[in-house]
């Protein structure tokens, strides 16, 4: 008997050890396709890091023409590889916006097996929704931020005269592009703010009615996120919390309707009980 026993416990391991090494196996798989589109990716932008980086420039020549009514604005580097480095981070950066379809859906095809039908339906607005965005906030700063700081990093320039010295920017290459790096991961990730709220509205963990109450809350630590995440002046501050602050109010619409649909659903269900 107790042998018997023994044999059945060993049997249920190994069934059950079986789909795990395929589900790692699978893991694995889908981690190196995803790394080869990334790195694919990389090598196609660095390819264009030249070009892709003069158009990130745009905006601040542009400003340097209007301040200084000449287009011989310069930028400087002070290490032998800082530039190199700078353009290698820049195909890494571009790199992921590329490779991103092809990371996304490695990441569904994982996850998709383990879904309903309707959890699947679900999912994939999110799946879309979510890099759509991200761009959404790279492209704002690119047009509205970019050109506000621009114009607030140049106007402490001031020409020589009697008693007063001369100062004048000279921005560094690599400080310029962790500039904006950081300013599209920042607005591309405070952009996402509908995707998460819906998110949890859909498992149920937040509701509108929270939402609306928590509403002074939110203003609070979004005014906080700008301050944080925006160089110190108060238009690229303001510039950041209209956006977000505006998306908060998109996101209890959006709670809103999932929970409209849920009751309807429920009403259904009902009825044909």
């Amino acid at each position: 008997m107790t042998r018997k026993i023994e044999a059945d416990d060993e049997q249920e391991v190994e069934n059950s050890t079986a789909p795990l090494l395929q589900h790692l196996y699978e893991l694995r798989s889908r981690l190196i396709w995803s790394l080869l589109a990334l790195a694919g990716g990389t090598i196609l932008c660095f390819v264009f890091a030249e070009p892709l980086y003069n158009l990130l420039l745009t905006p601040l020549v542009r400003v340097a023409e209007i301040e200084r009514g000449d287009a011989t604005f310069r930028l400087i580097y002070t290490g032998p590889l800082e530039v190199f480095f700078a353009q290698l981070k820049l195909a890494l950066f571009a790199g992921i916006f590329v490779a991103f379809p092809a990371i996304a859906w490695q990441v569904y095809s994982f996850v998709a097996p383990g879904l309903y039908k309707n959890e699947r339906r679900a999912f994939l607005p999110f799946l879309i929704s979510a890099p759509a965005l991200f761009v959404t906030g790279a492209v704002f700063v690119y047009i509205v931020m970019l050109p506000l700081i621009s114009q607030f990093a140049l106007s402490f320039e001031q020409e020589a005269r009697d008693g007063v010295a001369a100062i004048e920017s000279q921005i560094r290459v690599s400080e310029y592009l962790s500039l904006v790096m950081a300013l599209m991961l920042a607005f591309g990730l405070s952009f996402q703010l509908p995707v998460v709220v819906s998110l949890l509205g859909k498992a149920g963990l937040v509701s509108a009615g929270t939402l609306r109450t928590g509403r002074k809350y939110a203003a609070v630590a979004i005014l906080a996120f700008a301050a944080f995440f925006t160089p110190p002046d108060i238009i690229s501050q303001v510039m950041l919390a209209v956006p977000v602050m505006i998306l908060y109010e998109i996101s209890i619409w959006c709670v809103v309707m999932i929970e409209r649909a849920r009751e309807r659903e429920d009403a259904e269900r009902e009825g044909e009980e």
